[in-house]
């Protein structure tokens, strides 16, 4: 087990795209492992349209990668969205990191555009058998309720054989979807007992499948600040989480110093977690940059510590 930890961003608070850019190049100047770009489209806050970002991403760095977290998958086209990702790791010589959910039905994202959600679940295994398909195969001849296709190809396809492809959701409609379909899992929201709960789930129906399931490709998402609870930024993202989630925010929030930060990414590995996704909360550039700085060295190097003394003792 190798301990991953990328950057992402749970909101967009630059002042402007010099800031973006200041904060990426800062990233991949000091080998931050990815970048990962929340996917909303309908919202009164920013938001970088993830797959534009990630175009954007290919030709402004040159080591990190990067990823959405996690793409709707229900409200995008298979064909387009797979020669987006193609064309995408094509450019940044195979750096791409592609992540797809079903997304909350009652996003703004679903209500604001009038689309079904029922069948959605299907619509969207429908559509990760395309995208798959059509990275790896010559032609694709696909007859779905939903999509339909006859010799469809693409060209050039991904650098990376296979592309990986990251499956966020916790039902047990999104473990076999991450096993028929994805090379990692994405959790959101879980404590580690829940999500070493669905990585168990993970490892378990890809042996009765017959398939095998990398368990280094389990990953888990969470905000996380230098400072206090009583800060007004972290009272404002606590807020939001426990509306979206109805979950206590300190299991998707880690507060503190890095002391607090670390504990709560070595709470998850005994359950099997290996990858994360630490969202700075920081309000304006300065602040984002201040944030990431301190994650930078404070943080990151006990993760390169940690994998180095796992690889001497095995």
């Amino acid at each position: 087990m190798t301990v991953g930890i990328g950057l992402g961003l749970s909101n967009y608070t630059f002042s402007s795209a010099g800031g973006y850019w200041d904060w990426v190049h800062m990233c991949d100047d000091e080998g931050v492992d990815s970048i990962w770009q929340t996917d909303r489209l309908v919202s009164r806050e920013p938001f970088l349209e993830c797959m534009s970002a990630m175009a954007a991403l290919a030709g402004a760095t040159k080591k990190v990668k990067f990823g959405m977290n996690v793409a709707s998958l229900g409200i995008r086209d298979p064909l387009i969205t797979a020669k987006e990702c193609a064309t995408i790791d094509y450019l940044s010589n195979g750096r791409l990191l592609p992540a797809f959910g079903l997304g909350s039905n009652r996003s703004r994202d679903w209500i604001a555009s009038g689309r079904a959600t029922k069948a959605r679940g299907q619509r969207m295994n429908e559509a990760l058998e395309i995208m798959t398909r059509l990275w790896s195969e010559e032609k694709v001849t696909f007859e779905g309720k939903h999509f339909q296709y006859t010799d469809a190809t693409i060209s050039p396809r991904p650098v990376q054989n296979p592309l990986p492809c990251w499956i966020g959701g916790s039902a047990r409609a999104a473990v076999e979807r991450t096993v028929n379909y994805g090379t990692g899992w994405q959790a959101s929201f879980q404590s580690p007992e829940e999500a070493g709960k669905v990585v168990a789930d993970i490892i378990q129906y890809a042996k009765e499948q017959g398939k095998h399931m990398d368990p280094d490709h389990m990953g888990m998402g969470f905000g996380v600040r230098f400072g206090s609870w009583d800060d007004p930024i972290v009272q404002q993202a606590a807020s939001a989480f426990e509306k979206r989630s109805g979950r206590d925010p300190k299991t998707g929030m880690a507060v503190g110093d890095a002391e607090d930060i670390l504990e709560m990414i070595w709470s998850y590995i005994p359950y099997g977690i290996s990858k994360f996704i630490l969202r700075p909360l920081g309000d304006g550039d300065e602040e984002m940059m201040a944030q990431s700085r301190r994650l930078i060295d404070e943080v990151l190097p006990h993760a390169k510590v940690f994998t180095e003394r796992r690889k001497l003792a095995s």
